[in-house]
């Protein structure tokens, strides 16, 4: 009889996915060293390599070298950064505005990625209940970029602190589509062990135990149980991942 695992892949080649996904970071500092167009593009053909919803395939990827450009995306990050600290009290806000959220002008290539609710026509198969997906497409899509970045080397940093409808005007993006990330890639200067909010005391990683349901949303692994227990030894893994990292 076939065995039910035969596509699975071989123990080093799982253990480079697993290591790619747990070693991922959200940089923002960058070294200035160019990025090779080709290996550019191998990581945008991971992208485009994607699922989607129907097949739609609803990205674009905006390749953005120009000093000018990326000049223009930063003032208006800037603006931006400046309004989002208003909704900080004190001490807060002084620690909002000390984060680096953005290497837009360090990093060598900022790539664009955005979705038309329109490719696939009228009607895309799988959609009509949840119009929603291709936005979700589109994102399955950044995430294959970044894994693919991070199994090169390379670094990405999702600038979220931006405006579309200015972010549309200065990189000619029709009003019907949508912008859905805005990344900054190049060469890292270190990567971090833990994340960066997760180090800064921003945010601390919630628990497996905390985001797992069982049948119904309610239902949580109970304390003590085989379950649980499995969760707990997952989390030990990823532990191990990290803690295995060499990324200064």
């Amino acid at each position: 009889m076939t065995p039910p695992d035969r596509h699975r892949f071989a123990e080093g080649d799982r253990e480079a996915v697993y290591r790619a996904i747990h070693q991922r970071r959200d940089v923002r500092h960058f070294r200035t060293d160019p990025v090779d167009d080709a290996l550019v593009y191998r990581v945008l053909a991971a992208a485009h390599r994607a699922p989607s919803v129907g097949f739609m395939q609803p990205w674009t990827f905006t390749v953005i070298r120009s000093p000018q450009t990326r000049a223009r995306v930063h003032d208006l990050y800037l603006r931006e950064r400046q309004a989002a600290a208003c909704f900080y009290d004190e001490p807060r806000r002084s620690e909002f505005l000390a984060l680096k959220l953005e290497g837009i002008r360090e990093a060598p290539v900022n790539i664009c990625v955005s979705c038309d609710p329109t490719r696939g026509g009228t009607h895309v198969l799988g959609r009509n209940s949840q119009p929603e997906t291709d936005v979700y497409s589109t994102c399955c899509a950044v995430q294959n970029l970044w894994l693919a970045a991070r199994a090169e080397g390379l670094g990405v940093g999702w600038v979220s602190i931006l405006k579309t409808g200015e972010l549309r005007e200065i990189l000619g993006i029709p009003p019907h589509v949508v912008p859905v990330a805005y990344l900054c890639l190049g060469w890292p200067q270190q990567l971090r062990a833990r994340p960066m909010l997760e180090e800064a005391g921003w945010r601390e990683r919630l628990p497996m135990n905390g985001v797992v349901r069982l049948e119904r949303y309610d239902g949580a692994p109970e304390q003590g149980s085989e379950a649980s227990a499995m969760v707990a030894a997952a989390e030990a893994e990823v532990a191990r991942w990290e803690a295995a990292a060499d990324l200064a």
